[in-house]
């Protein structure tokens, strides 16, 4: 990561660029690199990209789940002192990105999704039993992405390690079912922020029929497909995530 980690008060975080603030919300296992060419991009695009840590394995048991989550992100909001927001999220950074958005709509200027969770979890927390297996587990790994040669031993060994780890697989199956009871079916036909959908149509994790889903509850919504392309599209295929949300942002005056 060539961009340092800036420690203030309860929050870590990285930021680039100066501009209308877009907030990125990292996945389960997701680390900050992988949006690298997010931070590249559109920091260099009259934005400030600013990725918070988000506190998944740090947090007491009671507050691992995703209204936690999207509290913690609104006190962040706050620490910034920032007026208004894009929200990115990728798998459960979409998730607690939509469920802030219900919570505090008020400075979410526009909110980007992309495989994320929220509608269709059987993909999280599940399939640990031969955690130990360490071939079981990079075939896990391998199946986030349409190439399988993304899951770099880095990667898979990031997997290993954190199913392994007694006290974050248990914080990782609280969040998988925080993420079921926290469904936001109900809600999306409410949310009337502008929301740009990008999926990957070879999703195995939260398929293109979820990204349906999406599209068709929530109000202000535009959806984009990536093709060849799995659960991390920011990953796999960074410069058309990169085209296709730089121009939904300007279409949309951002």
């Amino acid at each position: 990561m060539t961009h340092r980690l800036k420690k203030e008060k309860n929050y870590s975080y990285i930021e680039a660029g100066e501009g209308t603030p877009i907030i990125v919300l990292h996945g389960l296992m997701g680390g900050l690199s992988n949006f690298d060419s997010v931070i590249k991009f559109f920091s260099a695009k009259g934005y400030q990209v600013i990725i918070p840590e988000l506190p998944i394995y740090t947090q007491s048991l009671l507050k691992t789940n995703v209204k936690s989550f999207a509290k913690y992100l609104h006190d962040f909001i706050e620490f910034k002192g920032f007026k208004e927001v894009i929200l990115l999220g990728n798998s459960l950074g979409g998730h607690i990105g939509l469920y802030h958005t219900k919570l505090y709509p008020e400075k979410i200027k526009a909110l980007i999704i992309t495989g994320s969770s929220g509608l269709y979890e059987s993909a999280m927390g599940g399939g640990y039993t031969k955690r130990s297996d360490y071939e079981v587990i990079k075939k896990k790994a391998q199946n986030v992405f349409y190439d399988p040669a993304i899951a770099t031993k880095e990667i898979v060994d990031e997997v290993y390690e954190t199913v392994n780890d007694r006290n974050k697989l248990i914080k990782t199956l609280a969040i998988a079912k925080s993420a079921i009871r926290h469904n936001m079916a109900k809600d999306l036909p409410k949310m009337t922020i502008p929301t740009c959908i990008i999926w990957g149509k070879n999703d195995n994790v939260t398929p293109p029929e979820v990204a349906e889903e999406f599209h068709g509850l929530l109000p202000d919504s535009d959806l984009f497909w990536i093709d060849k392309c799995g659960h991390a599209a920011m990953m796999e295929h960074p410069d058309e995530f990169n085209q296709i949300l730089d121009g939904w942002l300007q279409k949309r005056g951002y």
